[in-house]
């Protein structure tokens, strides 16, 4: 992996208040290490720098993690698009772009994920050396950890094959990064990237003893929630389901009324994990409410309204708060805005309030929620043949969105079904749905649904087709002659 895959960016930051005291940037190939890295209020610094890296825009339509989760869901069957807009994301849904080793999306991938890698390599590196309590450097090598796992964790389930428990693993995954170094590295097998993912994070667990500033940061909780996801991909259900019940300790449900408020809000109690938008930092039309909300004033969204796949809509009851987050009709008119169009079952789950659309900057994302560890629980239970238990866990969430639900009743794979359904309502637009399929060897299936073919290009995808890898960038392979293609 050579020099052009892993710029260093530091951004300085102020440590007691990263979220609003941005300061300035520059490129790590021009200070010597010792020097970032002299003390452990140092190393904050530059930890501070990764966690803004997480949602820094580098050109429209990317923009860090926010931008990666509409691509998962762009690739999936519950996120549909009414109309061309202004071209964005249109290659993605179409299932072009990952597909193209020369594309923006899989060269953006790549590099937005090593790239955060490279960084935390060296403070991995330098921190156990630096000067400070022991306490403050424990928290920042927890977190450069937990970062390494989580980016390790997303590049291997976009280039490599999925995880299968029934066999060795030793099909190509992506190449593992664990030293400060621009040297190449051969694709290591997908055994192997779990097994060092899953050594990053319980070696972050342990160091993650100490409160976080805010919820930008990594916590013990969010580092197990994270573990949590690890644990499903593998088939690991009863890891999955203890890591998940543990990570959302503390973290309460948030009320109906807070959950109609356009999840723009960090501070919601439900909030894991996520970003405190900087209002004097706006991304303008390259942010994730630029696309996904359905009141900010952007070609995009007044020409292409974002809807959900209405075989899942449909499978709510009326008495579920969650129906309140999508227009079935397409006539509501006060949340869009002027001169927008309006298409049935258009999404209204992202909203901007407060301001006249016209000045609507940003709002906060979410990037980890108690819902979906709740939702964890009940899937690997389920899975594990622990059927109340997981009838317990989706009760829990459920009838917190909806006061009608009772208990289910299901069993088997009727009781699967319905904890996957809730699965995607509940989680839609928050980038998950092409990694479940295949983590689970579930096929595309776009028919029956609101698609139009014209937009979608692609209504089926078998399980298991060689479509389901992102091809190495062009980039990566001139540049390191040990790494190798997927399949084409």
């Amino acid at each position: 992996m050579k020099k052009i895959f892993i710029t260093l960016i530091i951004a300085l930051v102020s440590f007691a208040s990263c979220k609003k005291s941005y300061l300035n940037t520059f490129p790590t190939d021009n200070v010597a290490s010792a020097s970032a890295f002299k003390t452990s209020a140092d190393a904050l610094l530059v930890l501070n720098g990764v966690h803004r890296a997480t949602y820094s825009r580098e050109t429209q339509g990317d923009y860090g993690q926010p931008s990666m989760m509409i691509y998962m869901d762009m690739l999936g069957e519950d996120l549909v698009m009414n109309a061309v807009g202004n071209g964005w994301y249109n290659n993605e849904y179409k299932w072009l772009s990952h597909r193209n080793e020369n594309s923006g999306l899989c060269s953006y991938a790549y590099r937005f994920y090593y790239r955060i890698i490279s960084n935390v390599n060296l403070i991995i590196a330098n921190i156990d050396a630096a000067s400070g309590p022991q306490a403050e450097k424990n928290y920042v090598k927890g977190n450069a950890l937990t970062y390494r796992a989580w980016c390790h964790f997303n590049l291997v389930q976009l280039f490599g094959k999925r995880y299968d428990k029934s066999v060795a693993n030793t099909q190509l995954g992506v190449p593992l990064m664990v030293t400060p170094t621009s040297e190449g590295q051969a694709r290591a097998t997908v055994e192997e990237v779990y097994t060092q993912i899953n050594a990053d994070l319980n070696a972050a667990i342990i160091l993650l003893t100490t409160s976080r500033p805010n919820k930008s940061h990594f916590n013990v909780n969010v580092a197990r929630g994270i573990k949590a996801r690890i644990a499903l991909t593998q088939q690991n259900w009863s890891l999955a389901a203890t890591e998940a019940a543990a990570a959302r300790a503390g973290f309460s449900l948030m009320s109906n009324t807070q959950y109609l408020d356009g999840f723009v809000n960090y501070a919601n109690p439900e909030w894991m994990w996520g970003i405190d938008h900087i209002d004097d930092q706006s991304g303008f039309f390259g942010a994730f409410h630029s696309y996904l909300s359905c009141n900010y004033n952007s070609t995009n969204i007044r020409t292409n309204p974002k809807s959900i796949n209405k075989l899942i809509y449909d499978a709510l009851p009326a008495t579920d708060i969650r129906t309140k987050c999508w227009d079935k009709t397409g006539s509501l008119t006060a949340i869009v805005p002027a001169g927008g169009i309006r298409r049935p079952y258009m999404a209204q789950k992202f909203k901007l309030e407060g301001l006249a659309p016209s000045t609507i900057t940003q709002g906060d994302v979410v990037y980890m929620r108690a819902a979906e560890m709740y939702l964890i629980e009940a899937e690997a239970k389920a899975r594990n043949n622990d059927e109340p238990g997981a009838r317990t866990a989706l009760f829990t969430l459920v009838n917190n969105r909806n006061p009608s639900y009772v208990m289910s009743t299901n069993t088997g794979q009727a009781l699967i079904n319905e904890i996957m359904l809730h699965r995607r309502v509940e989680l839609w637009g928050e980038g998950f749905r092409f990694l479940d399929l295949k983590r689970l060897n579930l096929p595309l299936d776009r028919n029956g649904s609101n698609h139009i073919l014209a937009l979608a290009n692609i209504f089926d995808m078998p399980a298991g087709n060689n479509a389901w890898e992102f091809l190495i960038p062009r980039g990566e392979l001139n540049a390191n002659p040990l790494c190798v293609q997927n399949p084409l």
